[in-house]
C-alpha cells in the first residue's frame, strides 16, 4: 500500500495535489497532525480497503508540525514505507498567489507576506532534505500539477489518467446535464418498430446484435471510437479526470445503449478506466 506524505510551503499548490491523488484513488486527508501519523496508517491497514493513502501535514497544525521529522522516523520504525512529495515555488510566485486569493499568509501575522514564506522555509527546511520529490510549481498550473503528480505516481494505485463513463439516454427525457460529449444515433435502424424487440434492451443481444447488422452501425462505431482516442490523451493534458460520454437515441432503450455498451468494450480493450451507465433504461418504452 502506497503511503504519500504531501507537505511544503503554503501556497504551493497542496490542496490541488491532494485533489489529483484522490481522483487517482488515494485515500486522502487534509492538515492532519503529525503525532496522528502512525496510529491513523495502523489503523487504516487493518481495515479491508487496499487503496493507498495520500496525507498532507504542514504549518497550519502549528506547533505539532515540529514533530513531524520524528513521525516519519516511527512510520519506518514500524515497516511503513512512504513517498515525501514536498511542493515549493519562488517567492515572487508566492506572493502573487496570496494576493490574487486575498488571503494572508498563515505565518506572516499582521506582517509582510515575504516575512511568513521566509519564516516557513526556515521551518520546512529539515523535511524538505528528507523529500522523495521535489516540485517548484512556480511555472505550473493547476492542470499541469496535476500532470506531474499522475506521472510520478502512475501505476503505483488505480488509476490510468481519465475515467470514462459512457452513458445510454433518452432525447425525450433531455440530455444529461454533466455530458462532455454528446451523440445522437437517432440515425441508425430503430428495433423499437420490431415488434419482437420493442420490449427489450440493448443489453439483450436479440437488440445489439439487430442494430449492429447495419453497416452504418458499425461504421457510426469505428469512427466514434477513433475519435475519442484521439480526444482522451489531450482531455488528460488539461487535467481533466472524468470524462463523460453521452450516446443518445430517442427513448434510451436500444440504439443508444447498444452503441455505449460497444464503445465501452472498445475503452476497455484499449487499457481505459471505462464504465457504462444507463439513464433512462429503466424507464418505460
Amino acid at each position: 500500500m502506497k503511503i504519500i506524505i504531501v507537505t511544503g510551503l503554503s501556497g504551493a499548490g497542496k490542496s490541488r495535489a491532494i485533489q489529483c491523488l484522490e481522483d487517482m484513488g488515494y485515500f486522502c486527508i487534509d492538515n492532519m497532525p503529525p503525532q496522528l501519523l502512525l496510529k491513523f496508517v495502523e489503523l487504516y491497514r487493518s481495515g479491508e480497503t487496499k487503496k493507498g493513502i495520500a496525507i498532507v501535514c504542514d504549518i497550519r497544525s502549528g506547533s505539532m508540525f515540529s514533530e513531524l521529522s520524528q513521525s516519519l522516523e516511527e512510520l519506518h520504525s514500524a515497516g511503513h514505507n512512504y513517498d515525501v512529495l514536498f511542493l515549493e515555488a519562488s517567492d515572487e510566485t508566492l506572493i502573487k498567489r496570496y494576493k490574487e486569493t486575498r488571503r494572508a499568509h498563515p505565518l506572516s501575522g499582521d506582517g509582510r507576506i515575504i516575512d511568513g514564506i521566509n519564516k516557513e522555509r526556515e521551518i520546512l527546511a529539515e523535511v524538505r532534505k528528507k523529500a522523495t520529490h521535489i516540485l517548484d510549481t512556480s511555472m505550473f498550473s493547476s492542470s499541469q500539477l496535476s500532470k506531474q503528480i499522475s506521472e510520478i505516481y502512475k501505476g503505483e494505485n488505480y488509476f490510468d489518467g481519465i475515467i470514462i463513463n459512457v452513458m445510454s439516454f433518452g432525447f425525450k427525457n433531455g440530455i444529461p446535464l454533466d455530458s462532455d460529449l454528446v451523440f445522437d444515433v437517432r440515425f441508425l435502424p430503430n428495433p423499437f418498430y420490431i415488434p419482437e424487440l420493442k420490449n427489450h434492451t440493448g443489453l439483450e443481444s436479440c437488440v445489439s446484435d439487430y442494430v449492429m447488422s447495419f453497416e452504418q452501425s458499425r461504421e457510426f462505431l469505428r469512427r466514434l471510437s477513433d475519435m475519442v482516442e484521439y480526444l482522451i490523451p489531450h482531455y488528460i493534458e488539461e487535467g481533466k479526470t472524468h470524462l463523460v460520454i453521452g450516446i443518445g437515441c430517442t427513448g434510451g432503450h436500444h440504439r443508444s445503449v447498444t452503441i455505449a455498451e460497444a464503445l465501452c468494450r472498445k475503452l476497455k480493450e484499449n487499457k481505459h478506466n471505462a464504465l457504462s451507465t444507463h439513464r433512462d433504461i429503466q424507464k418505460g418504452v
